[in-house]
């Protein structure tokens, strides 16, 4: 029996021939009911999603980029339905990672007759992310990163802004790791991933996998342009870990608190300000659909 197919689209996003060649694509492929849903910003996507999978929906296509992806993840966490991504965005960390190229029908190829993988979430103040997570410099570059920048510039604009936040503040932190106090001391970035590429393209974490139940951690005292330079310099032509103002581990918990308020994000999405953050993985939380075995 064909399944019922819905699919969740940020219509300003774009990918090969557009969603209205979607909807062939996925017609010839024989799928049975089609649940349409179309917003203009992410963080309306929630809503669709549940309601989707209130229909009945078996298969789920997201079409945007990383924020679409981890609004759409956060409403699919647990329920065991897959999720096919269309990587319609600009960075599409999570697709990169995965696999999943930035091609129509290839991507809808995958969601079909992909091999379906349940990977980790990480859960940051409630709300789920498959990428990263973060606070300090990483947070700050982020948020200084508007849309039109992105699509114009592309990674580009990260640099830029990346440019404009070196000279930041060094903040007092506490971190604890599985309840074990971890590092105490001014630092300027608290980054956590789900897996091991992530803003610029930049290989954060070496050994991250998004199906080993884990989060890796990472805090950085780097401060000024020189000292930024050489962390980013290390990440792009070594281990991170190597780095003298770095220090990288993993964890199943995290809980850090800071001296004064620091703005975080999740997957690219900036969320304010704030002096807590606790973070667990969530082991299998969802369903992706991946490429054949062979294919990565």
């Amino acid at each position: 029996m064909s399944p019922t197919v819905a699919v969740v689209a940020h219509r300003k996003k774009v990918l090969g021939a557009g969603l209205d060649a979607l909807r062939v694509l996925i017609a010839e492929q024989g799928a049975g009911d089609l649940l349409w849903y179309e917003v203009t910003k992410s963080k309306k996507t929630r809503k669709k999603v549940r309601e989707a999978l209130d229909q009945g929906a078996e298969l789920v296509f997201v079409w945007g980029g990383d924020g679409m992806v981890q609004r759409c993840a956060d409403a699919m966490a647990g329920s065991g339905v897959p999720m096919a991504i269309l990587p319609a965005g600009t960075a599409n960390l999570f697709a990169t990672n995965l696999g999943v190229p930035a091609d129509l029908e290839e991507a809808v190829r995958i969601g079909f007759h992909g091999r379906r993988e349940q990977l980790d979430l990480g859960l940051l103040n409630g709300e789920h992310f498959a990428v990263m997570a973060g606070a300090g410099f990483e947070a700050e570059m982020i948020a200084d990163v508007d849309g039109q920048a992105k699509k114009r510039l592309g990674r580009l604009g990260y640099v830029r802004a990346a440019v404009r936040h070196v000279g930041g503040p060094r903040v007092p932190m506490k971190i604890k790791i599985d309840g074990t106090s971890w590092f105490e001391g001014r630092a300027s970035c608290l980054l956590l991933g789900n897996v091991g590429t992530i803003t610029g393209g930049i290989e954060a974490f070496d050994d991250a996998r998004p199906d080993d139940g884990w989060l890796e951690v990472g805090v950085s005292t780097a401060k000024g342009p020189v000292q930024w330079a050489r962390v980013l310099g290390r990440m792009a032509s070594g281990r991170s870990d190597g780095s003298p103002f770095v220090r990288v581990t993993r964890a199943r918990k995290v809980s850090a608190r800071f001296a004064s308020p620091l703005t975080y994000e999740l997957d690219g999405g900036d969320r304010g300000a704030t002096t807590r953050l606790k973070a667990k993985a969530v082991p299998g939380a969802l369903t992706v659909c991946l490429p054949p075995a062979g294919e990565t």
